[in-house]
């Protein structure tokens, strides 16, 4: 398989497609039901499904009471089976099809797993409800200690139990567990066991009637197990067709990965529905190795692998391209809808105000100092210091706010500083460091200081680390501390000055809040109406500006430094880094992630109105030169800077860089295998 081959397929990159059936039922049919089981699994396959799960007892319906009993539909529930099973030998899908079948004297309400004609295996349900309107024990017989067994069904022999989990040999960590309605409002669901034992989805063949508030019950509960079992979960409801002479039936469907939500049906549709997603199984497998606490549940549970039969089966996955379908969201630290947008930049901003309102008076200071640029970071950490002042009930004056123009200061980034320093009220002052930093020059030999336009590393570095200098000695002077404005996107790119520089502070408030965020946290308390309208509206013109950090002198062009055009984009940055530091993926699949979430223009997506000239679209050549740029930076060259950073709030769940807290690494390491990785897999461009 070519590179642009491997990098398109969507199993190479640890993807399973799975589908939530909703079926129009029959009231006890069970021919038609097996036919209309057998369409959609034929649509499921069109559409590169790996794994379809439909209701349960779809193929005998579920509300058919005394009906259960009848030998008659027994022999047409099993005839059925037998030709979903044979229509299934060309279909690629594995199915989960709920049938009541008999054994052994007793019946027992089934999940039923088909691959390409083999039936792997048969999961009884667990816990059988005869509460309220429920009467399962009056009928069937519980999965209950199940287990070790067989059963004769459809013309063959298949493991009967709840011990059971499905994995395939051919398409790692597509490995699924069946558990049925009712046993997913246990105390203890039988998944939680099945994914103690190694299973990545988790199934559920449900019938549950509709009644108020219930699909919301329905998909907290899917939610949190996903959560909680570190895994996905795949829920399919009874919708119409049902019986309907007590109850109702709306047909949800919904996939849930790790607590969120990636598809859900559109309920009470009277059409035949699948909705699929693709599971990030190889995720899941990642998240489990950082949790120990998952391990430790194993091992409390009692190994439990050792008492599941894990059923291997052939699966012979596609290596075409069939796309991606899950959401990927551009900004990974950033709430993806208005309503969580508000409630996150909320909890952040007061994240940080909280951390900075302890430090102050842990440290007993009298004052903050901080250099206010008129750019991004010193804006936001200056508003975080106004509000814990405020909540410390301690004017604002004394917050010490110096702006330092040096030799690319613009007039716009100066003015704004010193409007938001007006406007919050704290004191102002200017330093001019070219004096003191030309003296340096001068002093080191620097071309720059016999008068040739010389910009390198050194003529940055010496005001970057000359405003610092004089920060801390400040400090010193005015009983205070020195407040840091660095971000997290800037420690990922050991985009900093080291030591006496922007690196360092005394409590580095902005450490754990990436670029992206920062400006929906800067924007939210325009919107959320933290300050008057005159802070307002100076937030709103720092918002307008071009990103730069203002140590070279514009061209002769007249174009100004961009942080951007040398690092790259802060959106791609941020995405590569939320899925190295948060998930450890593989470098070409975060490209490839990048290539969805970005390849195309931004319409319908949320958020639609990034706040600072957000691009709309990037293509998989400047995906890879930035992200190759960025696995350089964040492996090889910066990893020094970050062990040696002070003190500052963890914000976002997408991870930190502090050394005491998510992230430990060598200061020597080396980017290679990631690279290697990268170039290996990325198709020719």
């Amino acid at each position: 398989m070519t590179a642009s081959h491997r990098f398109h397929a969507l199993h190479t990159h640890g993807f399973v497609r799975v589908g939530a059936c909703t079926p129009i039922a029959t009231v006890g049919d069970a021919a038609t039901n097996a036919e209309r089981t057998i369409a959609l699994a034929r649509q499921g396959d069109a559409a590169g499904a790996d794994l379809l799960v439909f209701p349960e007892l779809n193929l005998t319906s579920y509300a058919i009471d005394d009906l259960h009993l009848q030998d008659a539909l027994c022999d047409a529930t099993e005839s059925a089976l037998q030709s979903v099973a044979e229509a299934s030998k060309e279909l690629k899908p594995v199915l989960l099809v709920g049938a009541a079948l008999r054994r052994n004297g007793r019946l027992y309400n089934c999940a039923v797993a088909i691959a390409r004609g083999r039936i792997l295996g048969v999961v009884p349900k667990t816990h059988l409800p005869n509460y309220r309107e429920y009467y399962e024990k009056r009928w069937f017989a519980p999965g209950l200690g199940v287990t070790g067994l067989e059963i004769e069904v459809a013309g063959q022999t298949a493991p009967f139990g709840t011990d059971l989990i499905f994995a395939a040999q051919d398409l790692p960590d597509f490995i699924f567990h069946a558990e049925i309605c009712e046993d997913f409002w246990a105390t203890t669901p039988p998944s939680s066991t099945g994914a103690l034992a190694g299973a990545l989805i988790l199934c559920n063949l449900s019938a549950s009637n509709v009644t108020i508030g219930k699909s919301r019950e329905r998909a907290m509960l899917s939610a949190s197990q996903s959560a909680r079992a570190v895994a996905a979960y795949v829920y399919s409801a009874a919708g119409p067709g049902e019986s309907t002479t007590d109850l109702a039936w709306d047909g949800q469907g919904m996939i849930h990965e790790l607590g969120e939500q990636l598809v859900a049906s559109e309920r009470f549709d009277l059409a035949t529905e699948i909705v699929y997603a693709d599971v990030d199984v190889e995720r899941i497998r990642l998240e489990r190795m950082r949790m120990q606490t998952f391990n430790d549940s194993a091992v409390a549970a009692d190994h439990p692998e050792r008492r599941f039969r894990r059923i291997a089966f052939s699966h012979r996955p596609h290596h075409d391209d069939i796309g991606l379908n899950r959401p990927v969201r551009r900004f990974p630290f950033v709430p993806n809808t208005p309503e969580k947008l508000d409630e996150d930049c909320y909890e952040a901003f007061n994240i940080q105000v909280e951390g900075l309102r302890k430090r102050i008076v842990a440290s007993g200071v009298k004052r903050i100092v901080i250099g206010v640029s008129g750019g991004l970071d010193s804006t936001h950490a200056l508003i975080v210091a106004a509000k814990a002042f405020d909540r410390l009930k301690r004017p604002r004056t004394d917050i010490l706010g110096f702006t330092m123009p040096g030799f690319a200061t613009s007039d716009s980034t100066r003015t704004n500083a010193w409007a938001l320093m007006n406007a919050l009220g704290v004191t102002g002052a200017e330093i001019d460091i070219r004096p003191a930093a030309t003296r340096m020059l001068e002093d080191m030999g620097h071309p720059f200081a016999s008068g040739e336009p010389v910009h390198d590393v050194t003529f940055e570095n010496v005001q970057a680390g000359l405003r610092t200098d004089y920060l801390f000695r400040l400090a010193n002077q005015r009983e205070g501390m020195v407040l840091g404005t660095g971000d997290l996107s800037e420690l990922a790119l050991g985009w900093c000055t080291y030591g006496v520089g922007d690196q360092m502070s005394h409590y580095a408030v902005n450490a754990g809040v990436p670029k992206t965020l920062i400006q929906y946290l800067i924007r939210w308390c325009v919107t959320a109406g933290q300050f008057d309208d005159a802070t307002h509206s100076v937030l709103q013109a720092i918002l307008d500006t071009d990103i730069s950090p203002e140590l070279v002198p514009a061209g002769e062009d007249g174009e100004i430094q961009k942080t951007e055009a040398k690092i790259g984009p802060y959106e791609l940055n941020d995405f590569f880094a939320h899925h190295v530091i948060r998930f450890g993926l593989r470098p070409s699949k975060i490209a490839f992630l990048a290539w969805h979430a970005w390849r195309d223009a931004n319409e319908g997506r949320w958020p639609a109105d990034f706040p600072h000239k957000a691009r709309n679209q990037y293509d998989l050549a400047e995906i890879a030169k930035w992200l190759e740029a960025f696995l350089l930076r964040f492996f090889r060259t910066s990893q020094f800077k970050r062990s040696a950073i002070p003190n500052g709030p963890k914000v976002s769940p997408g991870g930190a860089l502090s050394p005491r807290g998510d992230w430990r690494a060598p200061s020597d390491g080396t980017a290679d295998p990631w690279l290697a990785e990268l170039r290996e897999n990325l198709p020719e461009l």
